[in-house]
């Protein structure tokens, strides 16, 4: 069992930058592929960055390639997305996620723990 819990979302400014935490629960933090979601009102969930714990190797959606950068300190079973260069179309409620065996990384069925979400809003 994984517990996820995001933090640092908030109201920003266009091209300013926010780094969102997850901070999980549980002794094998390490051996599980870590993703962000993000999703707004009448849509579904959006994937945005995955990171694999076997090889740290790291997938982004194409809309966040660049600007985002997801990474994980396993000695304090956090992950982070930090986003810099932030649009108005980034504003979503941001989701944590684990996943024991993640196949298809874009996929929100692939993984098997959420967090509660985050919200992050960019202002123009």
């Amino acid at each position: 069992q994984v517990q996820l819990v995001e933090s640092g979302g908030g109201l920003v400014q266009v091209g300013d930058s926010l780094r969102l935490s997850c901070a999980a629960s549980g002794r094998t933090f390490s051996r599980y592929t870590m993703g962000w979601f993000r999703q707004t009102p009448g849509k579904e969930r959006e994937f945005v960055a995955t990171m694999y714990w076997i090889d740290s190797s790291t997938y982004y959606a194409d809309s966040v390639k660049g600007r985002f950068t997801i990474s994980r300190d396993n000695a304090k079973n956090t992950v982070y997305l930090q986003m810099d260069s932030l649009k108005p179309e980034d504003t979503a409620v941001y989701y944590c996620a684990a996943g024991g065996r993640v196949i298809v990384p874009d996929r929100s069925l692939s993984y098997d723990y959420w967090g509660q979400g985050t919200q992050v809003t960019v202002s123009s």
